[in-house]
């Protein structure tokens, strides 16, 4: 992102000074999993492609790679339909994976899919900002967590209770791989005014939420707030081009690895702070429809 272009991004945005009603901002938070599970509803399993990508991205999802020589095993929050799940246990024969979303219709969908084995896959349904993952998934046992495009569909201030949340089952060194949209995104760009909940938060037609994150965000949460270690932490800038509809422009996110410390008190010490709500004290949890994720 050069100087030039990021200042026309924040040209942009700052014409959008609307925000969403409070009582509608409220009701988008609270009914994210139901909302998600009406797009499910809607679109089945037709509307996103498998993630044939994402070892290319992610070097620890390459077979002959030293976690895949461990038998590891991976957690995917925020699974969808299971588009990373089938690409990535192919490649990987020798991986367990556990995999959640907080729309039983999309969980639902992975259990019906001919390649779903329990021996190899386990899915169920989790809020990861209220649901302990540790009910299903034995303390510090996970190699790897999967998180591509999931936190952006949370509200920001339940972002901290998600980090939280994920370093009850990951293991001492254990890595989160993270990619989503990142603010200055096309998408985000393209909202309308009457969308926008707060600084880069939007709700989209359907009733889903966008968080649209920094790398400064992303290092509050994971290395402030969750203790662990930064590995990798940038903006991945894809060239979006539809000669068609004439469309040339830019889509950014957010890419990172973050890592837990060996040392498990410096993520108990980081984490003093943040509270993860129980189911009763929880509320619950969950424009334009372009998606990429």
């Amino acid at each position: 992102m050069d100087d030039a272009f990021v200042a026309r991004a924040q040209e942009t945005l700052a014409k959008d000074t609307s925000v969403v009603p409070e009582f509608w901002q409220n009701k988008y938070k609270t009914e994210a999993s139901v909302n998600w599970d009406k797009f499910y509803n809607r679109h089945t399993t037709n509307f996103f492609k498998d993630r044939h990508w994402t070892d290319r991205e992610f070097e620890e999802l390459r077979p002959g790679h030293t976690f895949s020589e461990q038998n590891p095993v991976l957690l995917e929050i925020g699974c969808g339909v299971g588009n990373f799940i089938w690409p990535v246990l192919e490649r990987n024969p020798n991986l367990k994976v556990f995999a959640c979303d907080f729309s039983p219709r999309a969980v639902g969908f992975v259990k019906a899919h001919e390649a779903y084995s329990e021996d190899r896959c386990h899915a169920f349904v989790c809020d990861i900002t209220k649901d302990r993952l540790s009910d299903t998934i034995p303390p510090h046992s996970v190699d790897i967590v999967s998180a591509i495009f999931v936190f952006s569909a949370l509200p920001p201030e339940k972002q901290a209770q998600a980090v939280k949340n994920i370093t009850e089952i990951l293991k001492p060194g254990g890595r989160v791989l993270f990619r989503d949209y990142a603010m200055y995104d096309l998408a985000q760009l393209r909202f309308k005014p009457g969308h926008k909940l707060e600084d880069n938060l939007y709700v989209r037609q359907d009733g889903t939420l966008s968080y649209y994150f920094t790398v400064e965000r992303l290092r509050e949460l994971f290395v402030q707030h969750g203790g662990m270690v930064e590995q990798e932490n940038g903006y991945t800038v894809k060239r979006l081009v539809n000669v068609k509809k004439n469309i040339d422009s830019e889509r950014i996110f957010a890419q990172a690895k973050f890592q837990a410390p060996i040392d498990s008190s410096a993520i108990d010490e980081a984490m003093a702070g943040t509270r993860l709500l129980d189911t009763s004290d929880a509320a619950q949890s969950d424009g334009m429809t372009m998606r990429t994720d």
